[in-house]
């Protein structure tokens, strides 16, 4: 608790950290696992010849319970910083390259609030939906302004494909088909928007057929550029309101890092 002086009384004011403890205690607040779990069986993205691509996760074994160690069992591992869920640190582009790495991005800016756009519809329909700054100002006109120092997730239902890298990538002749966000949209969320990141259910933040747009991969390139960030293959966005939820990610503090397979939690009020 803590007080107050007000017109000659002390006014008692609840502790906001007392507040959550308790909500989270008596089920009033609840935690949503916004994380695809990460194995040899994760979706990862493949890029043409002759890019190089991210490795398959794989878990080694160290020793369990037997003479290499026999009270204890642990593994080691091996895969790309950009594996499964995933954080996006703005030295993972070419335009953010003089700026953070996953190791110096603010702790604060893990943490803020999240707004839902839900487009669900629109990407069964059309694989290659792209979000449009329209789609935005109608979701503010419902929802109100995004707020400031906000993460964007935006739900695309693609979180359902996630055990299945074929139909993950929905790649064809022509390459991937996946939703993401149209030029100028990521332009403005760089540029003018107060959002600290993007959040996806895709294998990254810009649409599967990205690669042929002016400039290709937008969305890293603004937002990247910007000093903002990506979050990759979420999960459970269904679960959250449109507007209210409160999101941590949790990547590794890796020392040059340009992203790391990350934890994604979001607190709502029941």
């Amino acid at each position: 608790m803590s007080s107050h002086m007000q017109a000659g009384r002390i006014e008692i004011r609840p502790n906001a950290l007392t507040a959550l403890i308790d909500g989270l205690a008596s089920g009033t607040i609840d935690v949503i696992d916004l994380t695809q779990p990460l194995s040899e069986k994760t979706p990862l993205i493949q890029l043409p010849p002759p890019f190089a691509n991210t490795p398959v996760w794989k878990t080694h074994e160290i020793s369990r319970y037997d003479e290499r160690g026999p009270a204890w069992y642990w593994n080691w591992f091996e895969g790309g910083e950009h594996s499964g869920t995933h954080f996006d640190a703005p030295i993972h582009w070419v335009t953010g390259k003089d700026k953070h790495d996953v190791s110096q991005v603010p702790v604060k800016h893990l943490i803020g609030p999240a707004v839902v756009i839900d487009k669900v519809a629109e990407a069964r329909k059309n694989p290659d939906y792209l979000l449009t700054i329209d789609d935005i100002r109608a979701f503010e006109r419902e929802h109100g302004a995004l707020p400031k120092g906000s993460w964007l997730l935006y739900r695309t239902g693609w979180d359902e494909r996630a055990t299945d890298q074929k139909a993950f990538l929905n790649a064809n002749d022509t390459g991937p088909h996946t939703p993401g966000i149209a030029i100028e949209c990521a332009r403005w969320l760089a540029d003018e928007a107060p959002i600290l990141g993007v959040g996806v259910e895709t294998v990254g933040t810009d649409a599967g057929a990205s690669h042929s747009f002016t400039p290709a991969f937008p969305c890293h390139t603004f937002l990247l550029g910007a000093n903002k960030y990506g979050l990759t293959q979420l999960a459970n966005l269904a679960r959250l309101p449109a507007t209210g939820a409160v999101l941590m990610v949790a990547p590794l503090k890796l020392v040059k890092g340009s992203g790391s397979p990350c934890r994604a939690l979001a607190l709502i009020q029941r």
